[in-house]
C-alpha cells in the first residue's frame, strides 16, 4: 500500500514538473519571437545589408580619429634697420674691435669705405647680421665710441610677402595653363600668340621671384648703416722769421709797385686830363677877353 502510494505522487509530481517545463518555454519561445521575427524580416529600402553595415562599422572603427590641433599663428615677417654714428678716439683700433664683434656675432660686412681729411678720419660700413644678434650687436658697437646719433627702424612686411607669394603663385598657374594651350596648339598663329603670351608671364614671374628673394633676404639678415669717425687736430703752421734786410726789400719793391699803380692811373684816365686841360684853357681866355 505504501509502495503504491509512493508511485503515485512520484507520477503526479513529474506531471507537474513537465506542464511547468512547457509553459516556461512557451514563454520563453513567445518573448523571443518578435526579436526572431525583426531579424528575419527583409531591410528597408536603401539600407544596405547587414554584411555592409558590418563593414562600415569595422571602417569607422578602426579609423583613427582625428585629434583636434592648434591653429598655428603665421610668425611676423619684421626688418629690422639702424643707423649708428660714432665718435671714436682711434679708427684702427675701433675697426679691429668691430670686425671681432662682426664675427662673434655671426654677421658679416656688406660694403665699407674710408675717407680722410684736414679734420677727420671716417669709415662708413654697412653690417648685416640675423635678427636674433641684431640688439647684442647694436649693445656692443655702442661700446667702441661715443654714440652721436642712434636711429632704429623696423617695417612688418609681413602681409607684403604674402602678396608677393601669392602673386607669384598665380603666374605659375597661368604659365601652366598657357603651356597646356600650346601642346594642343595646332596652327602656327595659335602657337606664336600662346609663346608670346608665355614669356610675358615669365618674365613676370623672374620679377615677382626677385622681389620675394630680396624680401626673404631682408628678413633674414638686419642692416646695421655705420659711421665710424676719429677727429684730426689741425696742425699749426709757425710763423717765419722775416729779417731787416727781407723788410727793406719788401718796402722797396712795394713802393715800386704804388709808383708803377699810380702812372698806370693816370694813363688809364687820360680822356678826363684833355677835358679839363681844354676846359681849362677855355675859362682862361674868357677871363681874359673879359678884362681887356
Amino acid at each position: 500500500m505504501k509502495y503504491t502510494l509512493g508511485v503515485v505522487l512520484g507520477l503526479a509530481a513529474l506531471l507537474c514538473g513537465c506542464s511547468q517545463a512547457k509553459k516556461e518555454s512557451g514563454d520563453y519561445s513567445a518573448m523571443r519571437a518578435p526579436a526572431d521575427v525583426a531579424l528575419a524580416a527583409p531591410p528597408p529600402a536603401g539600407a544596405p545589408d547587414l554584411e555592409q553595415r558590418d563593414d562600415a562599422t569595422a571602417e569607422v572603427t578602426s579609423a583613427p580619429v582625428p585629434v583636434p590641433t592648434a591653429v598655428a599663428v603665421p610668425a611676423r615677417l619684421l626688418i629690422y634697420h639702424a643707423d649708428l654714428r660714432l665718435k671714436v678716439a682711434s679708427l684702427p683700433r675701433a675697426s679691429a674691435s668691430l670686425d671681432s664683434l662682426v664675427r662673434r656675432n655671426g654677421g658679416y660686412l656688406s660694403a665699407a669705405t674710408e675717407a680722410r681729411s684736414d679734420d677727420e678720419w671716417r669709415q662708413a660700413m654697412t653690417i648685416r647680421v640675423a635678427p636674433a644678434r641684431f640688439h647684442a650687436l647694436m649693445a656692443a658697437l655702442g661700446g667702441l665710441g661715443t654714440v652721436e646719433e642712434k636711429k632704429l627702424t623696423t617695417d612688418d612686411v609681413t602681409a607684403q610677402h604674402a602678396d608677393v607669394a601669392a602673386r607669384l603663385s598665380t603666374k605659375r598657374a597661368v604659365e601652366k595653363r598657357y603651356v597646356d594651350l600650346l601642346s594642343r596648339a595646332h596652327k602656327i598663329s595659335e602657337i606664336l600668340e600662346i609663346e608670346g603670351k608665355i614669356g610675358e608671364v615669365r618674365e613676370e614671374i623672374e620679377s615677382t621671384e626677385s622681389r620675394l628673394k630680396a624680401l626673404n633676404d631682408e628678413v633674414a639678415y638686419s642692416t646695421i648703416s655705420l659711421i665710424c669717425y676719429q677727429p684730426l687736430p689741425r696742425p699749426l703752421h709757425d710763423a717765419p722769421v722775416v729779417s731787416f734786410a727781407s723788410r727793406l726789400v719788401d718796402s722797396f719793391y712795394s713802393g715800386w709797385t704804388l709808383l708803377t699803380d699810380l702812372f698806370i692811373g693816370v694813363v688809364s684816365i687820360w680822356p678826363l686830363l684833355i677835358v679839363g686841360a681844354v676846359v681849362w684853357l677855355a675859362v682862361r681866355r674868357w677871363r681874359r677877353r673879359r678884362l681887356a
